[in-house]
């Protein structure tokens, strides 16, 4: 009878774990769905669209960790599955959206630019993935661009792009505006700029950990502040804020640097 019990027991915790496992992979696989979505809308030149069902994508790629956390069911299985979901929804879709909408008209030098972007962003994520197998992953800062970052400048660019044409409504910032012809202009040196990001050694805050602290007053404050700034103006004030942060992995690598030459130099 005891055995009967035992068996019982180890099942229903088998089972637990496995539902601990599936819980967060369904959102998982909802961003991949998104992404892939994305492509089937810009491939029929809806572009705008497109860049909605990524942003939705990212609000998945948010709650599947979210949820793996709070019911314990982190695995090798959901990292994997999130990088490959990753990839689609914020490798492939973006630079797919963006040759549609922008590079095709570059002609065969295109190809090379928006292949680039996909294939750093892999490299991008697999570099990823072996840091947090192995425990070498920092939990304030990320080595590199991190993908959704590169591909929200994308995005919010398309988003952005679209008041200019009058798809988007009124709200908008007018210098982040006047700024959008040079920046469609710009587009095949960006996406190369964003893809060298990606594989560089260059600092991003990862808002995790002891960095930020959401029940801080300066959390509370700076979590405010965002949050209004997209009410307010969402397509322009997601383009400034992922732009901001592209740039600040750069000012941040290139304030270590010097502060470590000047270091050794007083050494």
């Amino acid at each position: 009878m005891e055995e009967i019990q035992e068996k019982k027991r180890i099942d229903m915790a088998k089972l637990k774990k496995t539902g601990a496992i599936v819980l967060p992979s369904i959102f998982t696989i909802a961003n991949m769905a998104f992404g892939f979505f994305a492509i089937l809308l810009a491939s029929e030149g809806k572009f705008v669209q497109a860049a909605w069902f990524i942003i939705l994508a990212y609000v998945m790629d948010m709650l599947d960790g979210r949820v793996a956390r709070l019911v314990h069911g982190e695995s090798s299985f959901g990292v994997e599955i999130d990088s490959l979901s990753d990839w689609m929804s914020f490798g492939i879709a973006p630079a797919y959206m963006i040759y549609k909408l922008v590079l095709k008209d570059y002609g065969v030098w295109s190809y090379p630019v928006a292949f680039l972007y996909v294939l750093c962003g892999a490299l991008r994520l697999a570099r990823y993935n072996v840091k947090s197998h192995f425990g070498g992953s920092d939990k304030d800062y990320f080595q590199g661009l991190p993908i959704p970052g590169a591909a929200g400048i994308l995005v919010s660019f398309v988003l952005a792009y679209s008041m200019l044409e009058g798809d988007g409504g009124a709200r908008s910032i007018k210098l982040v505006m006047a700024q959008m012809p040079y920046v469609y202009a710009a587009i095949p040196f960006i996406m190369i700029a964003l893809a060298l990001l990606m594989v560089s050694t260059a600092p991003y805050a990862a808002f995790k950990g002891d960095m930020i602290k959401p029940t801080s007053l300066t959390g509370i404050m700076l979590i405010i502040a965002v949050l209004s700034m997209i009410v307010a103006y969402p397509q322009d004030a997601l383009f400034l804020f992922f732009s901001l942060y592209a740039v600040s992995g750069v000012i941040v690598g290139i304030y270590k640097a010097l502060r470590g030459a000047l270091s050794s130099k007083e050494a």
